[in-house]
């Protein structure tokens, strides 16, 4: 679609890679893993999460750890797996235990803006500082090099930046870390944590993401997450899931001697009372009601909690970190229901149901345009998203900019929202993933993908190639008399510029006075390039 001209702005959307002039300290240590294996980059080798002789090498992570002094045994540590959910359940409990007055860190992945957002640290919760970050760097540059020498190049980006987190969460003595295992879990670089080091295992969802990566199951899948519970120590199950599945974590824990608790129990009661706006953005209002008798006895009643981050997803992820809460304090934690109920409403992540202020819109050049912001790139999240914009604005009109890595599940992701979206337009284009194009989809095969799924469902589409679509771009006539304004516009678009300028206009054009929102989705990958942009 070549049809509209953008006046250049003062800002343009950059690509996902960073300046180094934004952080020049970082420069040398950012430039060192740009030099290692990212599988973020490249994608994940098929079967590299199982437990098998082509998973992930674990003990190169624990000779790692040993040259540095194993520091992942100075702390006691949550650790969180599953297949969505895993960084909102974390950044839950992280502030939960902060507003107890814990020091805290939290390891999470991908980042959004900068690399160190991976890693919080203290009893702010504020991102690694750029400075400590890169002090650690060459205090063990040598340590490292030795390391990558001795394993003939092998060691990747997350297990080195994994290796520096434990490094700084030991060093800074905090109280407790959080961390988030990066695939599977049994052979995850994060599963070097011993059960005298576990405070809780986490479980979260399963899902279909990683298939390949995974064994190819629901169930080898499961199989690779149930291997970070360990001997003696606490499971979390946030789920629900599948009843084959949960015996899976069962039947694991119990071979291991570990208590188990299901946020989704029958005596746990959740519900999302209604949506409120305040300062202009929307926020939740939910009870949270926790009653557990088996292997622990567990009770607390919360209401009218005002979650920031919205959805019955973001409901069931505060229960499961209420849950692994109330498991600490068993223990003999000391964390209140105060600090419970104001850690889960002051929790907030990046580009997860995230709305830009009018400022930032304006600066994007969208005056006026309420713009969402959401990571959702499986077929789970696509649904959880257009259930959570139903609830929040049902008589919403949309127009999706879509981007999206090559190894997820498309067509999935685009019936989803064609089913449940009430949809203007759909413009999609393409960004980098990782900071490369390697795992980029193309913005014309995603198109196709669309044109398929809306085919499937019996939904009538304008796409490129269709003499009425051109007509209606060429007149820009939007909102013309006819079938056209009934029909939800299909565009493939190279440039993220343009795909939201245009829409925006759409949306304009055909709504009116009707509530309209523009939604950036299909990866945190897209979301992190609008981001990096209003930075400046």
């Amino acid at each position: 679609m070549k049809i509209f001209r953008v006046v250049s702005h003062k800002r343009t959307l950059l690509g996902f890679k960073r300046s180094f002039s934004t952080e020049p300290e970082l420069k040398d240590f950012l430039n060192y893993l740009d030099n290692l294996k990212n599988y973020e980059k490249c994608g994940v080798p098929k079967d590299a999460g199982t437990d098998s002789s082509h998973g992930f090498d674990l003990g190169r992570m624990n000779r790692l750890m040993d040259r540095l002094g194993n520091p992942e045994t100075g702390f006691k540590a949550v650790h969180i797996a599953g297949t969505k959910g895993k960084g909102s359940t974390a950044a839950f409990l992280a502030n939960i235990l902060r507003t107890e007055g814990y020091a805290v860190g939290c390891y999470t992945s991908p980042h959004v803006r900068t690399i160190r957002e991976r890693i919080s640290l203290g009893k702010l919760g504020e991102p690694v500082s750029a400075k400590a970050l890169n002090c650690l760097f060459h205090r063990i540059k040598p340590i490292l090099d030795e390391a990558v020498a001795l394993e003939n190049g092998r060691l990747s980006h997350f297990e080195i930046l994994t290796a520096m987190a434990f490094k700084l969460f030991a060093q800074e003595n905090v109280d407790v870390a959080v961390i988030e295992a990066g695939l599977g879990g049994a052979r995850d670089a994060t599963n070097i944590i011993s059960s005298s080091g576990l405070a809780a295992a986490v479980i979260t969802t399963i899902g279909e993401e990683h298939l390949a990566a995974l064994g190819g199951s629901l169930e080898s899948i499961a199989m690779a997450k149930s291997g970070i519970i360990k001997q003696g120590c606490p499971l979390v199950l946030g789920g629900p899931f599948l009843p084959h599945i949960e015996h899976i974590f069962l039947d694991k824990a119990s071979s291991m001697c570990s208590p188990v608790v299901s946020a989704s129990g029958p005596g746990n009661r959740s519900a999302v009372k209604g949506v409120s706006k305040s300062n202009g953005k929307p926020f939740q209002s939910c009870d949270i009601v926790i009653e557990v008798e088996r292997d622990f006895k567990l009770f607390i009643e919360l209401f009218d909690v005002k979650l920031q981050m919205l959805g019955i997803h973001q409901l069931q992820n505060a229960a499961t970190a209420t849950c692994v809460a109330l498991c600490l304090r068993d223990k003999g934690w000391r964390i209140s229901d105060e600090s419970i109920h104001a850690g889960l409403e002051h929790a907030y992540l990046l580009g997860r149901s995230q709305f830009l202020t009018s400022t930032e819109a304006e600066t994007l050049g969208l005056p006026g345009a309420t713009i969402m912001l959401d990571g959702a790139h499986t077929k789970e999240s696509a649904k959880a998203l257009v259930d959570t914009i139903q609830m929040t604005f049902p008589e919403a009109r949309l127009a999706l900019i879509v981007a999206m890595a090559s190894d997820k599940d498309h067509m999935a992701f685009a019936r989803e929202f064609l089913s449940g979206g009430q949809l203007e337009a759909v413009f999609l284009t393409e960004v980098n993933i990782a900071g490369a194009k390697s795992r980029t989809t193309s913005a014309s095969m995603l198109r196709d993908c669309w044109i398929q799924a809306s085919k499937e469902l019996g939904i009538n589409t304008l796409h490129d190639g269709m003499e009425e679509y051109q007509k209606l771009f060429e007149n820009q006539s939007f909102c013309s008399a006819g079938e056209s304004k009934h029909k939800t516009i299909l565009a493939a678009e190279n440039s993220l510029l343009v795909s939201l300028r245009v829409g925006n206009q759409i949306l304009r054009a055909r709504t009116r006075d009707q509530t309209s929102i523009i939604v950036i989705t299909g990866s945190l990958h897209i979301v992190s390039t609008v981001l990096s942009s209003l930075l400046g």
